[in-house]
């Protein structure tokens, strides 16, 4: 009973901490938490969860604050993540409803979300290298030369030019085109290479064999295209009025590399728990620029046959997203519901459904979104802010595929 009760004055200093950002006494949770106890035995408490590693006291007059820990602690008893309500789904759909692209959706993910967190916000384009093929066009554009339009299910388009000497006829080459999309439709780009080359060799297709491997070339270049991924970012300014000067010029090391970034981000939404976001404090992260920052990330992709939320028995009965293990007499902070009220205030009631059902499916990821900011962030509202939009891309892309392709 103790040690339960004792976990339960660990979650109040966090969430009090979160919320002023100063150290947090007996007295003050005394009289803002319901424990049931008296401030002697919170302080026996807090000086248990000292001794144990799940606090710190600055100073020996001051209060506590927490440590990586336990902010982790805290963390992985967001037994479930809190679902946004209807009006912050419209909000969030609102702002990036208007896309006209997947580069203007994931730019504008990006706004939204540090907007939404106060925080730095990274989003990353699909990986080529993920993509399947959903369409191909061959257009010869001069007498030597055959254009390649290759598009995605992740809706990107890339275009590749083929040396032809002679060009093939037109006939020949529409059905070449129309052999492919047929037979590498939905295959990934190694795969649509190899089959392609397979299609060539065959003698069906004898005098449009150079402009398929040609092709099968580009496929294959594209799929080990490491530099087709990039991070969309915003947010940097806002961690002027968050952190020390001491501190930013590390964390400003730290986001100029990218690469490291993409591989933290990118590893940390492929180990997800089960709410499909992952959570690195500190040092977990690995990276000496964030010491003092957590990184929150969530995959986004192709739709699959893995509910990722439908199970609302999880959910505890007052809605606060802690298991029962740590159920609720401590007061849960609010701020969490406010998620994007930012951005949902002006939506009013013109947006689209897209995504706007929580319980939505998620599959492979193809990319992810995230969020950095200080180890004593909210992170209740940074996980859903970071799911919604998550989820939000998943549709697009899941939409964007099932559009009809360009026709000649």
């Amino acid at each position: 009973m103790a040690q339960s009760r004792r976990m339960l004055v660990l979650r109040a200093v966090v969430e009090d901490y979160i919320r002023s950002q100063e150290p947090v006494g007996s007295t003050s949770l005394t009289r803002e938490h319901n424990l049931g106890v008296s401030s002697a035995t919170i302080r026996n408490d807090m000086a248990a969860l000292e001794d144990e590693g799940y606090l710190i006291q600055p100073h020996t007059s001051a209060g506590r604050v927490p440590t990586e820990k336990g902010y982790r602690y805290f963390v992985d008893r967001l037994a479930t993540v809190m679902p946004l309500s209807e009006a912050q789904r419209r909000g969030i759909n609102s702002f990036l409803s208007g896309s006209a692209s997947l580069q203007d959706a994931l730019q504008r993910a990006a706004r939204l979300l540090s907007q939404i967190t106060g925080q730095v916000a990274i989003v990353a384009s699909p990986s080529l290298s993920k993509a399947t093929l959903r369409h191909v066009e061959l257009v010869p554009i001069s007498m030597g030369t055959l254009l390649a339009v290759v598009i995605t299910d992740t809706g990107r388009v890339a275009q590749h030019g083929l040396s032809m000497n002679p060009m093939p006829p037109q006939d020949d080459i529409n059905r070449l085109s129309a052999t492919i999309n047929a037979q590498c439709a939905g295959a990934s780009l190694s795969l649509s290479a190899e089959r392609v080359r397979a299609i060539a060799s065959t003698s069906e297709y004898r005098c449009v064999a150079a402009a398929a491997n040609a092709l099968a070339d580009a496929f294959e270049t594209m799929a080990l295209d490491e530099k087709t991924s990039e991070l969309y970012m915003s947010g940097v300014s806002s961690l002027a009025h968050q952190r020390s000067l001491d501190d930013l010029a590390s964390l400003f090391d730290a986001l100029e590399e990218q690469v490291v970034l993409m591989k933290l981000m990118s590893n940390l939404s492929e180990e997800a728990n089960a709410t499909g976001v992952g959570v690195a404090i500190g040092s977990e992260t690995h990276t000496p620029g964030l010491l003092h920052a957590s990184v929150v990330t969530s995959g986004y992709g192709r739709r699959g046959s893995t509910d990722m939320e439908h199970d609302s028995a999880a959910r505890n009965v007052d809605g606060s997203g802690f298991d029962e293990h740590a159920k609720a007499s401590v007061a849960v902070d609010g701020s969490s519901a406010a998620v994007a009220s930012n951005v949902s205030d002006a939506a009013g009631d013109h947006a689209t459904s897209v995504g706007q059902n929580d319980d939505e499916q998620a599959g492979e990821t193809v990319a992810f979104v995230g969020s950095i900011g200080p180890t004593h962030m909210d992170y209740a509202t940074t996980i859903a802010a970071v799911r919604a939009v998550a989820r939000y891309l998943t549709a697009f892309l899941s939409q964007n595929g099932a559009a009809d392709p360009p026709t000649r």
